[in-house]
């Protein structure tokens, strides 16, 4: 045997001991290399887990004692984020330590709690719900019109034309028989001639027929508004008279006048309009919602621009049946005494109605509600920086700025009335987050379900 066989066959078990050995130090040292920083998922979260159970704010995940009261943590978020929610403490996205939400914080899905000097900042004002009545001053504009029942049209009851006026312009103040204008009618000079015929005829004579006959004569020319004065002095003179004088009927001012001297006028045209203003009324425009609060007789108060500082009192005297078809408003009559013709038709007038609604109700602030559009929500406060959302029905709108609560609140409660959107988006936002855990939640025992059931069916 050679030299060389020799030493090969001496060195052979040593080479293999020393290789095996560098071999085994290399495939030790790669594997913890492996393991430790590119090894399997699950081999990372076990990592992770054991560090971060040692992690400072660890120490809170079960419960912290705080005056020897245990708090519980529901979740872990991130203090930029507050929808950034994790189960166990780390960093957020934005390398900041997550924050502990404790059980406490969220008395329910939507009920939140603040500290006071967060409460403070949001300057969170609350009011007391209170029983009252239910009172409201109804602010609405109105225009001056005449009194429709002191207000009389005098018309030509017979084809004619006007030989002479007496008043001659519109806005003249007339008394009770007062002569309006004299009118020349062909019928008319007809009557009065067949009366003064029966008259020189009959009435000497004692038989009903004569006297019948003269009275209906007569009755003809007082339907032609032919005065009896007129008709006495035709008898005197036992002259006709070419024209006939007509007479106004009330005492007023002429707010129409469709007259001029020789004009020709047809029966039952219009001449004169007058109206009594010594009483008016005003026609005062209110919105629908505002029906239930007005009533016949309620009291009611007027200011003018033209008499700043000057109040007119009146009453509500009538309240249409319909509204109004383009302006959806209605409107309620009220009757104004107007002695010193102050108040004159047409003008412009600024309405207070004070309406009172029988019983009591619960009254809170308008402005602590919030309206979405399909709910009315306000904020109770339950004491100990504790607020609850909750629903309410509302009522009637009332003066000051104040509402009724239907249902949804008890005397005595308190509301917030400053800073409840922002605990309102608080609220949204507990409410989301924990819907959000509830789907996690749920989604565990699911996950853990369908890994048992692969189990069983191995």
């Amino acid at each position: 045997m050679s030299e060389n066989a020799t030493n090969k066959k001496s060195r052979s078990p040593l080479g293999v001991a020393v290789i095996t050995a560098a071999l085994t130090l290399l495939l030790a040292g790669g594997g913890a290399y492996y393991l430790g920083y590119l090894g399997p998922r699950e081999t990372r979260e076990t990592m992770e887990e054991v560090s971060t159970a040692e992690h400072p704010l660890a120490k809170h995940e079960d419960h912290e004692s705080v005056s020897g009261k245990e708090r519980k943590i529901l979740y872990w978020r991130a203090p930029m984020n507050p929808t950034e929610i994790y189960d166990k403490p780390g960093k957020s996205a934005m390398g900041m330590d997550l924050v502990p939400v404790y059980e406490e914080d969220i008395v329910d899905e939507a009920a939140i709690k603040i500290d006071p000097v967060t409460q403070q900042n949001m300057g969170i004002r609350t009011a007391e719900v209170k029983k009252g009545p239910l009172v409201r001053i109804i602010r609405a504009y109105g225009h001056i019109i005449p009194d429709e029942t002191l207000t009389a049209q005098v018309s030509s009851k017979t084809n004619g034309w006007i030989e002479k006026l007496y008043v001659d312009f519109a806005g003249k103040y007339v008394k009770r028989g007062q002569p309006l204008y004299d009118i020349y009618s062909p019928e008319l000079v007809a009557a009065q001639e067949e009366y003064l015929v029966a008259y020189r005829n009959l009435s000497g004579r004692l038989g009903k027929s004569g006297r019948d006959l003269l009275h209906s004569s007569r009755r003809r020319l007082e339907y032609f508004d032919v005065s009896a004065s007129e008709i006495k002095a035709m008898e005197k003179s036992g002259r006709t008279n070419k024209t006939v004088m007509i007479r106004s009927p009330l005492s007023g001012y002429v707010i129409q006048k469709k007259a001029e001297e020789g004009a020709f006028v047809r029966a039952g045209s219009m001449v004169f309009r007058i109206a009594d203003l010594s009483r008016i009324w005003v026609e005062t425009h209110i919105y629908e919602y505002e029906l239930s609060w007005v009533t016949q007789g309620q009291e009611a108060e007027m200011t003018l621009s033209y008499l700043p500082g000057e109040v007119f009192s009146g009453r509500v005297s009538y309240v249409y049946p319909y509204l109004q078809p383009k302006t959806r408003d209605l409107i309620i009559r009220i009757e104004f005494e107007n002695p010193d013709m102050k108040l004159k038709p047409d003008m412009y007038a600024d309405v207070r109605i004070k309406a009172k609604i029988e019983g009591e109700g619960l009254i809170i602030p308008s402005e602590a509600v919030i309206r979405s559009g399909e709910r009315n929500l306000v904020f109770v406060t339950r004491g100990e920086g504790k607020f609850s959302p909750r629903d309410v029905t509302l009522g009637l709108s009332l003066d000051d700025g104040r509402v009724q609560i239907l249902t949804g609140l008890t005397q005595g409660e308190s509301v917030v009335t400053s800073g409840q959107f922002l605990l309102d988006s608080e609220s949204k936002l507990k409410e989301a987050v924990q819907k959000m855990l509830e789907a996690r939640r749920a989604k565990a025992v699911e996950e853990e379900k369908d890994f048992f059931e692969d189990l069983e069916e191995q």
